[in-house]
């Protein structure tokens, strides 16, 4: 390592869609790989990589691991791919998105090579020679820094932290099949079935950078959390109140049991901020409460707390934004 830069490669697993479409955070790791060291993409799965998109956001070489017959979808196919790729390449560090299933991966990654694991980072950097991840702890109450003391570090981002930026001197990436044989034991869990769950107009919840997030307040109406959601071209969350009332799918759960957020603005309607919900979305650029009892505990982390009925409030808010879009 050098200082500010790694001597190794930087590895980004590059999730994609069914179509070979990278997702949106892979872009935002992308960026903050550029400035680690110099940046080259993991590809599992059949399909052709997207060199041309990888290659705007700095990546020099796309490593495609072609498997024999192992469905990369089972993340320990996926995490003995990885583990065979990291170590050909002597790579330093290796970036994912902070999903559920890359979890499972890095943990595996962390038992199979060794390496120093920190998941649901907010941030990464090169200090003194090692990787050092920021990340909140204790349902968001403590902002912690951990430095990785083992030669490859494994950190899995949350999507948000950062701006996606294309780099400056981009090319297409150059793309590198690499054989890889997976174990017996890796193999023995076989995926069923794989649905991809069906696009809406509305961004991820875990990929957006607004959210609007609705609770108990709401009386199971999400109806004016809705509209501001589209107005502002924003993802719909909920509290976990809400989710088990039946009044929306328990996978828009924000919280330490749902889905953990980093949006740039967060507005929580009707959200009374128990501790469970702040926890995920605690790491928000900007949050805005909204709530009718004005010693709710969501106005004690708010930036902007108003005190209103959200029947009223929200569909004013998202008059004014529609004229102002004109």
């Amino acid at each position: 390592m050098t200082d500010g830069r790694l001597s190794g490669p930087v590895l980004v697993l590059l999730d994609h869609a069914a179509d070979g479409t990278l997702r949106p955070a892979v872009l935002e790791l992308l960026t903050v790989a550029r400035t680690l060291g110099e940046t080259h993409g993991v590809w599992l799965g059949d399909g052709t990589p997207d060199a041309a998109t990888a290659g705007t956001f700095g990546v020099r070489t796309v490593h495609r691991a072609v498997l024999d017959r192992a469905d990369p979808r089972s993340t320990p196919v996926a995490a003995e791919a990885v583990a065979a790729l990291v170590g050909e390449l002597s790579a330093a560090a290796l970036l994912l998105v902070s999903s559920f299933e890359n979890k499972e991966i890095a943990a595996r990654l962390g038992v199979a090579t060794g390496a120093g694991v920190v998941v649901d980072a907010s941030e990464v950097a090169v200090v003194d020679g090692r990787v050092v991840a920021a990340k909140t702890v204790l349902a968001g109450t403590w902002n912690t820094r951990c430095a990785v003391r083992t030669p490859l570090a494994v950190v899995a981002l949350k999507a948000g932290s950062v701006q996606a930026a294309p780099a400056p001197d981009a090319a297409p990436a150059t793309v590198v099949d690499h054989d890889v044989a997976v174990s017996p034991v890796a193999s023995r869990q076989a995926v069923v079935e794989h649905v991809e769950r069906p696009r809406s107009g509305r961004p991820s919840l875990t990929e957006a950078q607004v959210v609007v997030a609705g609770g108990r307040g709401t009386e199971g109406d999400f109806s004016v959390v809705e509209e501001l959601a589209d107005t502002l071209g924003a993802a719909v969350g909920a509290t976990r109140v809400a989710t088990d009332e039946g009044w929306i799918g328990h996978d828009a759960q924000i919280g330490q049991t749902g889905v953990t957020v980093s949006p740039r603005l967060y507005i929580g309607a009707g959200v009374s901020g128990a501790v469970h919900h702040r926890g995920g979305k605690r790491s928000a650029g900007t949050i805005v409460a909204l709530n009718s009892d004005p010693d709710t505990p969501i106005f004690e982390i708010a930036d902007l707390g108003i005190v209103g009925d959200l029947f009223t409030v929200l569909p004013q808010a998202t008059a004014e934004l529609r004229t102002r879009k004109g």
